[in-house]
């Protein structure tokens, strides 16, 4: 591997080179929600197969106003209807997302937190970018529109940090507990920052992730008034790509320290290697090389790398005029000459931008990506950009060995995130 991973650029970094280091983080669950699978085996088994998870939709309001736009909505979820408890019944959209996904990941790690107190030794944080973004939207209609009163509960709903309590409550965890909010980076700043606090020693195990619900009138009014959503499809690194399309839903994980999962028998589904994050520090829109690019060299230094040939990015890829281009650039800043041989793709274009959650169903993505030995396909890509010039695997799935999956998270703000995952 000959690319200029370290180039001096700055950001926070933290790496464990494979076999080296005191503790060891690894992904011991997975859980899944969103528009093209209510389980993992259903999100991946999509997106091999290059389903579009996007449709154009009339959204309405509680007043009955309306918005007609492309959105990526948990359809296979609302058909299942999923009985979530008293507590979580009473919630908004997002804390219902995550204690969804976070259950299946929590059942497939087969821990029992209540041995050995492990509750105690176990992290709850949960990312997301706006939290109760519906419940905030219906009460202020009920209240101008209607002179309705807010539901007892509203504060309890809308709250960045009540997906994150409600789980803390959920599993009986009680080591840190918090939210992250930091807009598309705020799902892999959980993931990191919870590996981090286990690679320290603060706890043994965590429940992290990041879930969004922002599918409602008044927000799909503002992103349109940005001018950078889709009309039709999404189609990221395409020439004639014209913007992002919303989705919702989480993607949660259980993370734990290697030895303790090593010695109960626990299924490995992969390792942080590494996790770097910094700010770009110079416009709230318009994404810099420079930081991106700093971010990954952080998530890298320190880490193994193998051969061009196997290492897999999912790109952020939005499908805006300006993040595909800048991703490019920072992809080959990092990985140099070596860029010209690794696998990218952007699955945005299947399962919508979720938001805050964008970087937990992504590095679940990256995940199954390294174990199965497939790129899953960038869909919807039909005119090849001179300024996108990667092999995003267009359109079609490809079997290839991976033992380097990254996941990139970049947000408005300039701030930056990027998760190294590895084979154990």
């Amino acid at each position: 591997m000959t690319g200029p991973v370290t180039d001096g650029a700055t950001g926070h970094g933290s790496a464990i080179a494979a076999g080296k280091g005191p503790r060891r983080v690894v992904v011991t669950g997975m859980g899944a929600v969103c528009a093209t699978g209510a389980s993992v085996e259903d999100f991946w088994t999509n997106a091999t197969n290059g389903v579009c998870g996007t449709e154009i939709r009339t959204i309405k309001a509680n007043d009955g106003t309306e918005i007609t736009v492309p959105v990526a909505q948990a359809d296979a979820w609302r058909a299942l209807n999923p009985d979530l408890g008293r507590d979580i019944a009473r919630a908004d959209d997002f804390s219902k997302f995550a204690a969804f996904a976070a259950d299946e990941a929590v059942k497939a790690s087969g821990l029992d937190f209540a041995e050995r107190d492990l509750g105690g030794r176990t992290a709850t944080i949960i990312g997301t970018g706006i939290g109760g973004q519906s419940s905030l939207e219906d009460t202020y209609i009920n209240m101008l529109c209607f002179e309705k009163r807010p539901h007892p509960l509203t504060i309890l709903r809308l709250i960045p940090n009540a997906a994150a309590s409600h789980l803390s409550i959920r599993y009986g965890l009680r080591g840190p507990a918090f939210a992250i909010s930091s807009a598309c980076a705020s799902g892999a700043h959980a993931i990191g920052v919870a590996a981090d606090l286990i690679r320290a020693g603060s706890c043994d195990a965590a429940v992290a992730g990041a879930s969004e619900a922002i599918i409602n009138k008044g927000a799909l009014q503002a992103w349109k008034q940005m001018h950078i959503l889709s009309d039709g499809l999404c189609r990221p690194f395409s020439k004639n790509r014209k913007g992002l399309i919303i989705g919702e839903g989480a993607g949660v994980l259980v993370l734990e320290e290697y030895e303790r999962a090593k010695a109960r028998g626990a299924t490995i589904h992969a390792e942080i290697l590494g996790f770097g994050m910094n700010a770009d520090g110079k416009d709230m829109i318009n994404p810099a090389v420079e930081g991106a690019a700093a971010a990954m060299q952080a998530a890298l230094a320190g880490v193994r790398l193998p051969d061009a040939a196997k290492i897999y990015v999912n790109a952020h890829g939005t499908g805006t005029l300006m993040n595909d281009p800048t991703e490019t650039k920072a992809i080959r800043a990092t990985l140099g000459a070596d860029a010209d041989h690794i696998a990218v793709s952007s699955t945005k274009a299947m399962h919508g931008h979720l938001l805050g959650a964008a970087g937990g169903v992504e590095s679940i993505m990256a995940i199954k990506a390294l174990g199965a030995g497939v790129v899953p396909p960038t869909i919807n890509y039909d005119v090849p950009d001179p300024e996108c010039d990667l092999d995003v695997t267009p359109n079609e799935a490809r079997e290839r060995p991976i033992e380097l999956a990254i996941s990139n998270s970049f947000a408005f703000g300039g701030l930056n995130a990027v998760l190294a995952f590895g084979r154990v």
